[in-house]
């Protein structure tokens, strides 16, 4: 009985310690993780959050070509190992604008929703290039401070909307997807973005480190939502899902009822719609002879930002506007791509017209600066079988 009180009133105290530090979003940890049985986020945790929805407007689909070769290659041992321990839900191989390989798991299929995590970044980012090209933006050296005040003293007084882009803002925000406490936990879970951002700082000089940071993606879509007046997802419901003529309707996750969308995240939609990203991407922009994004911009955005340094001193190489890239893979070529924490990946290979949408459950990591190492079983199956 004894034990039973002790364990009560230990309760008891966490639960007004939460309340008192404004952390009670932990029981919403709690609830979608730990009692799942799983440590982390997952893609379909979607139905449980407020959710706007990004749809067509027109109608009009612009639908995906089947190539002539079409699942014409089956996946050989090791790729199907692999899809199997990282527990793949979706592989598509598009060359030439065309679908060549398709394939699902896990009851899956074209039209299930699966969480894109960090790639909503890169959307943010394209949202970011249309607002500039529409003047609501002045450009990327515009000050943050001119959209809001609270970034006009100090250090933060320099921060631009390309620090922001190229992730060299020099805020204190941390990183951290096992620790619950820190910012993407507090994000993911939490019920007020705004508030959470605003308790972070510009502590460091801007445009030096490239730091990648939720945080940061989610202030950027304040500032373009701000700009344009409107909330991201109606702004990507216009400019980007309705004039790429997506089939199905996404789901962007949001903070609460009437907030903000999870910009640094939680954008769901299926692999064919997501691919659409990487099809106006490797054409500069260009949709179908209909310019969407600035080729100028886009082309800055799958570039690194080589003027940056990384946390360890060396040059960066490996981000731009947004969106990841990767220098001589295998000593051959280049390739740009969207990345979200489970191995979601959008990977573009202009050179290759050559273009992989992977969506699963898991990655295989390699250490902090190098590519990982499940990117290239996705890759090389492409390029063994669909080639140009």
């Amino acid at each position: 009985m004894k034990k039973l009180i002790i364990i009560v009133l230990v309760l008891v105290a966490a639960h007004f310690t939460l309340v008192l530090t404004n952390n009670t979003y932990i029981y919403t940890v709690l609830k979608m993780t730990v009692f799942k049985g799983q440590m982390s986020p997952s893609i379909d945790e979607y139905p449980e959050f407020v959710n706007d929805t990004v749809r067509n407007t027109t109608g009009q689909i612009q639908k995906w070509p089947l190539a002539r070769d079409y699942n014409s290659h089956e996946l050989g041992e090791e790729y199907v190992e692999a899809h199997k321990r990282l527990g793949s839900v979706a592989y598509l191989v598009i060359r030439n604008d065309s679908i060549c390989h398709e394939q699902y798991w896990d009851n899956f299929g074209p039209t299930s929703h699966s969480n894109s995590f960090s790639m909503a970044k890169s959307i943010v980012g394209a949202l970011t290039g249309i607002a500039i090209e529409e003047g609501y933006i002045e450009g990327v050296d515009q000050k943050v401070c001119d959209f809001f005040p609270q970034y006009c003293e100090g250090k933060a007084a320099d921060l631009t909307i390309e620090h922001l882009l190229t992730m060299s803002a020099g805020i204190n925000f941390d990183e951290s997807y096992i620790n619950p406490f820190s910012y993407p936990g507090r994000a993911n879970y939490g019920q007020d973005l705004w508030e959470l951002n605003k308790k972070y700082e510009v502590t460091q000089n801007p445009g030096e480190v490239f730091s990648y940071q939720s945080g940061v993606s989610q202030l950027l879509a304040f500032v373009v939502e701000e700009a344009v007046g409107k909330s991201l997802s109606e702004y990507a419901e216009e400019k980007l899902w309705t004039p790429m003529g997506a089939k199905n309707f996404a789901l962007w996750s949001k903070d609460h009822e009437g907030g903000h969308v999870k910009a640094f995240c939680c954008f769901n939609s299926n692999a064919r719609d997501f691919a659409r990203f990487g099809k106006l991407y490797e054409h500069n922009g260009v949709w179908n002879g209909d310019t969407l994004i600035p080729p100028q911009y886009v082309s800055k955005s799958v570039k690194p930002a080589d003027w940056l340094n990384e946390t360890n001193g060396e040059p960066n190489y490996r981000y731009g506007y947004q969106w990841w890239t990767h220098l001589n893979y295998k000593e051959s070529f280049d390739f740009f791509y969207m990345r979200g924490l489970k191995g979601q990946y959008v990977i573009v290979i202009p050179d290759k017209d050559l273009m992989v949408v992977r969506l699963g459950r898991n990655r295989q990591k390699r250490g902090k600066f190098e590519l990982p190492k499940d990117v290239e079983y996705w890759l090389d199956f492409a390029l063994e079988n669909y080639s140009s």
